[in-house]
C-alpha cells in the first residue's frame, strides 16, 4: 500500500473524511445542516430506511466494500420499487471504527454511487460517527403519484401472484462465498457460480417494473395493486401480502422461480428451500388481475412469472377452523406443503436457516 491507501479514519478525522466523501454526493445540495430538495407537484413522499451491520448483513468473507455500498443502496431502492416509487435521494449514516481504512470507505461510497448512477437518486447528506462495529444506515427518499402507490393490503381474491426474477440465487452465492457448499451437492458450472455470487453481491432493484405497470394502468380502472419486495425471502413476502389483505396464497410447485442449474446442483429439497426462504434476492412479488399479470410478465420478458394465486379464506368453516388454515401453501401433484415466515431470515428469531450475509 502507498501512504494514501494506508490512511485510517483516525489519521484524518471527521472533517477530513467528509471532505473526501463529498466527492460522491450531490454538491449542489450538501454542505448545510439539511438538504433542500425540489419536489414534483402532485406526488407523494416515500421514505424508507435500511441498516446493514458488519457480521449480520456483510463480512469481509462475502462482500468487498464496493459490494456493501451497492447492496446497501439496492436494498433501499428495492423498497421504493415495492411501493411503486421513483428514487429521488438518499442520506447515509455511517458508523465505523477509527482504524478503518480510508480506501475501504471510499470504495464503499463508490459502490453506492455506481448503484445510484444506474437506477436513480443522489447522496444528499448523512452523518458519520465512531463505533466498534461498522454500520451503514441509509434512508432513501422517493416519490409516487398517490393513486399509483403499491401497498401490501391491496390484493384481492383471484389475483395472480407475479414474481420477478429468480429466487435462491443469492443464497447459493452466499454458500459459495462462505465455502459452505453442501458436500453432497454437485459443483456448479463456472457460469452459474459467477451468476449466483453476483446475485448476492450486486442485486438489481426492480425499478424497471414500475414503468411497465404504468403502461398497464389504463386497464386497471383505478384498482389499487399489492406488492412487496422479497429481500427476506419469497415465502415471507407471499405470507405478508396474504396476511395484510386478509387472504390466503396458493403457489404452484412447478412454477417456483428457481435459478437455472440450482435443482441439478443441490437437489429438489434444498433448491426449493433456498428459493422460498433464502432471501436477499431483492425482487418483487405482486398481486394483479390475471389478464394484467400475463401482460406484465410478457412485457418483462423472461424476468417474471406467474407462480400462484390469492384465494379467499374458507368462509364455510367455523372461526376456529379458519384460524387453523395455513396462510400460504405450495401445491404439487398429490401434495400440499404449508409455508410460513419462520424459516426465513428474522433478526430476532430462533429458526434462521440461511443465516446472515
Amino acid at each position: 500500500m502507498d501512504a494514501v491507501e494506508s490512511l485510517r479514519l483516525a489519521d484524518v478525522g471527521e472533517a477530513g473524511l467528509l471532505a473526501r466523501l463529498f466527492a460522491f454526493c450531490d454538491r449542489s445540495v450538501v454542505g448545510d445542516d439539511a438538504a433542500l430538495l425540489d419536489w414534483p407537484e402532485g406526488r407523494s413522499l416515500v421514505v424508507t430506511t435500511d441498516v446493514l451491520v458488519d457480521g449480520v448483513h456483510f463480512s469481509d468473507r462475502t462482500t468487498p466494500p464496493r459490494s456493501i455500498g451497492w447492496r446497501a443502496v439496492a436494498a433501499n431502492l428495492s423498497d421504493l420499487a415495492a411501493m411503486g416509487a421513483t428514487p429521488r435521494a438518499i442520506t447515509v449514516g455511517l458508523s465505523l471504527p477509527g482504524n478503518c481504512a480510508i480506501d475501504w470507505v471510499e470504495s464503499l461510497y463508490g459502490g453506492m454511487a455506481d448503484c445510484l448512477a444506474q437506477f436513480g437518486g443522489a447522496i444528499v447528506g448523512g452523518d458519520v460517527t465512531r463505533s466498534t462495529v461498522a454500520t451503514v444506515a441509509i434512508t432513501a427518499i422517493g416519490s409516487v403519484v398517490p393513486d399509483r402507490s403499491l401497498q401490501r393490503h391491496a390484493a384481492q381474491p383471484g389475483d395472480a401472484i407475479v414474481v420477478t426474477g429468480e429466487h435462491g440465487a443469492s443464497r447459493a452465492g452466499l454458500a459459495l462465498l462462505l465455502a459452505d457448499w453442501p458436500p453432497e451437492a454437485v459443483e456448479p458450472s463456472a457460469a452459474a457460480r459467477s451468476a449466483w455470487i453476483r446475485a448476492h453481491q450486486y442485486p438489481t432493484p426492480r425499478l424497471d417494473v414500475i414503468a411497465q405497470l404504468d403502461q398497464l394502468r389504463p386497464r386497471l380502472a383505478d384498482r389499487p395493486l399489492a406488492a412487496m419486495d422479497s429481500s427476506d425471502g419469497l415465502a415471507d413476502a407471499v405470507v405478508q401480502l396474504a396476511q395484510a389483505s386478509g387472504l390466503r396464497a396458493k403457489l404452484w410447485g412447478d412454477r417456483l422461480p428457481m435459478p437455472a442449474g440450482l435443482l441439478a446442483a443441490v437437489g429438489l429439497a434444498r433448491a426449493r428451500h433456498w428459493t422460498l426462504y433464502g432471501g436477499e434476492d431483492f425482487e418483487l412479488v405482486l398481486c394483479l388481475p390475471p389478464d394484467l399479470a400475463a401482460a406484465l410478465v410478457q412485457s418483462l420478458g423472461g424476468s417474471a412469472a406467474i407462480v400462484g394465486e390469492m384465494v379467499a379464506p374458507d368462509v364455510d368453516a367455523d372461526s376456529a377452523a379458519v384460524t387453523q388454515q395455513p396462510i400460504a401453501w405450495v401445491v404439487d401433484p398429490g401434495a400440499i406443503e404449508p409455508i410460513g415466515r419462520s424459516a426465513s431470515f428474522q433478526h430476532f428469531g430462533t429458526s434462521v436457516t440461511a443465516g446472515p450475509s
